[in-house]
């Protein structure tokens, strides 16, 4: 192979980065609803009648994680919402570190409050790492199946990881190593082969009458190995993003922050029957 065509791939892989993260939300193709992010008096239109609860993973929040998935979601016409979990006594802005189960507590909680407040039948679950993973406690152990249409997650710890894998995410979160006490619940939960998850996936991956997507990227450093992540169930859709664009070098933290090839699939995944492919080309979509 000539040296220049060796060039050409990891040099398309950098553009498609930096396109990832500055490609404008303007170019989005449906109207945005009445009201917005977290907003209770957004009513869900007939095309997208199923507001969309976004979960936080592991030392996240409701806000930070979202900051592009969720007006990604908003301005292609969805009511969208998203809730902080798994707080810590002691620990502000790093979240979802508590007990899974009593995670997924708070989000029964939160799932009701957005079905009063806009008067749809059921919600869509968007969750990335941990809040891809903890929504099915909800959905097979605290009544939430019937309340819930889909479930897509963005690498989630389905099966659990290695502890050392968890402690990668430290980096991303400056200070919260001093922060964090000694009892950090929701990391011994998600260690593979914990009570939790033996508990969890015990009698199968999934629940009848919910649609589950897992997006997951060869290059996640965090849950490993990657494929993990992936559920058996007959009504189950595993994708690797590298099979839609082999250039995307997303990781863990990026596949959820700001990808927007791996959103155009969580769009697909929301709205199957008007799904588009899913190509590199979708970051700029």
């Amino acid at each position: 192979m000539l040296p220049w065509k060796r060039m050409l791939r990891p040099l398309a892989a950098v553009l498609l980065t930096a396109a990832l993260a500055v490609a404008p939300a303007a170019t989005a193709h449906a109207a945005a609803p009445s009201s917005g992010w977290n907003d209770y008096t957004c009513k869900p239109s007939a095309a997208h009648s199923r507001p969309v609860v976004l979960v936080h993973g592991t030392f996240g929040n409701s806000v930070d994680n979202w900051l592009s998935l969720a007006p990604y979601l908003e301005d292609r016409g969805y009511c969208v919402y998203s809730l902080d979990y798994g707080q810590l006594p002691g620990v502000p802005v790093f979240y979802g570190l508590g007990s899974i189960a009593t995670s997924a507590e708070q989000l029964q909680v939160f799932v009701d409050k957005v079905l009063a407040a806009t008067g749809a039948a059921k919600v869509d679950i968007v969750g990335h790492s941990q809040g891809g993973m903890m929504p099915r406690y909800y959905l097979k152990f605290l009544g939430g199946a019937p309340k819930v249409n889909a479930l897509v997650g963005i690498a989630p710890s389905n099966h659990g990881t290695t502890l050392d894998g968890l402690t990668r995410l430290l980096p991303y979160f400056p200070g919260i190593e001093n922060l964090l006490s000694t009892a950090t619940p929701a990391l011994a939960d998600q260690v593979a082969g914990s009570a939790f998850l033996t508990k969890l996936n015990a009698g199968g991956d999934t629940v009848a009458g919910v649609h589950y997507t897992v997006i997951a990227t060869k290059y996640d450093e965090v849950v490993t190995p990657y494929s993990s992540q992936f559920l058996s169930g007959s009504d189950v859709h595993n994708v690797r993003l590298q099979d839609l664009c082999a250039l995307d070098l997303s990781e863990h933290v990026a596949i959820g922050l700001f990808d927007r090839i791996a959103f155009h699939e969580v769009a697909n995944a929301l709205d199957p029957a008007h799904a588009t492919a899913t190509t590199c080309a979708s970051a700029f979509s």
